[in-house]
Parts: C-alpha cells; structure tokens; sequence
C-alpha cells in the first residue's frame, strides 16, 4: 500500500524517513520549541546526511534537555565535555559549542521579537508559507534570496551553522516554504 502513495523521492522507503516527510517536513511551525530543535538539529546536520540527524533525533532530545532554550543556554564546559562523550550525537566540539551559543542568542531574538517564530515568520510576505510549485526534485533549490537573507541577519546576530543551505532545509522543514512536489501525498 504505501508504494501506491506519491511521496517525494528523497522519503525513499525508510519507515523513519516516510513518517518525517509525511508528518512533519513542510508542515508550517510557530511553536519556538520546535523551531528550538529544528535549529539544533538542522547545525548538527551540516555536511551530513539527514537521516543520519533524523536516526539521533531522540538521542539530541535526551542530550539537549529535551530542547528546553533555556537549559541549553545555561550549558557549561562540564556539558560540553558530556556532549562530546555521548555517542548517540554527533560529536563535534564546533557543532555543540555553536549549539549552545545559538541557544544564547535564541533567547534574545525572544526577547527582541516576543517570540521567535515571530522573528523567522516575519522575513516570508505575509507571514505565510511560500507554495512553491515543484514538479521534479531536481526543481527545488538549496537556498534561494530568502534564504540568504535569514542567514545573512543571523550570523549577524552570531548564530553559527545557519549558512544560506542550512537555512533552506530549515525553512522547508519548518513549512515556511512548501517544497512537496505537486502531487506529493503530503502536499
């Protein structure tokens, strides 16, 4: 039965993957606590695979506090090093330091914007999810003049790993933009 289904052709087969493409990816978030994760794990995810991110997901939620800003924040070195030791993450010294410190700033863009999603939702025209009209994969970019603008006020605020491409797949997967292909089952 699920062969039948049109789905985007990166969902691939993996009951994982199918489930993540069919419940979340290009689902429109506002909740900042999932944008929280979406943004830990989108910077664990540079320069790898998203499975391989999707496959540690719950391994991150136990290592990140649940994805609680507020704890992350407050992470210290002794975190760190207990971060670095954890097998179930990706154990990169830059990617965890930079999640704490994007943690730091995450809590300020709330405080400057009530929330964050208020901040990520205000850079799409009117403040809804771009429908973009994909036909075949190969039609989706990996950053677009949005993308770039998100990233270029973000690194600005001195998030790291939230370069122009990193910023895409976080705003696909946020559903700040719809990049299901036109007759995708979760369109």
């Amino acid at each position: 039965m699920q062969n039948s289904i049109t789905r985007c052709s990166w969902a691939g087969n993996d009951p994982l993957y199918i489930k993540y493409h069919d419940e979340e990816w290009g689902k429109p978030v506002y909740d900042d606590k999932i944008l929280f994760e979406f943004l830990i794990l989108e910077g664990a995810q540079a320069g790898l695979s998203w499975i391989t991110i999707l496959r540690r997901r719950e391994n991150y939620r136990k290592a990140f506090a649940d994805f609680e800003v507020n704890k992350v924040a407050a992470f210290t070195e002794k975190d760190v090093e207990r971060l670095m030791n954890d097998e179930g993450i990706i154990r990169n010294r830059l990617k965890v330091n930079g999640a704490i410190t994007n943690a730091k700033l995450f809590l300020e863009i709330q405080k400057e914007f009530g929330s964050f999603s208020k901040y990520m939702w205000s850079f799409v025209p009117g403040g809804k999810p771009i429908q973009n009209h994909i036909e075949k994969m190969s039609d989706v970019p990996p950053r677009t003049e949005l993308s770039d603008q998100i990233s270029k006020d973000m690194k600005k605020r001195g998030f790291k790993f939230f370069g122009t491409t990193i910023c895409y797949a976080h705003m696909q997967a946020t559903g700040m933009v719809n990049d299901h292909l036109l007759n995708c089952c979760a369109r």
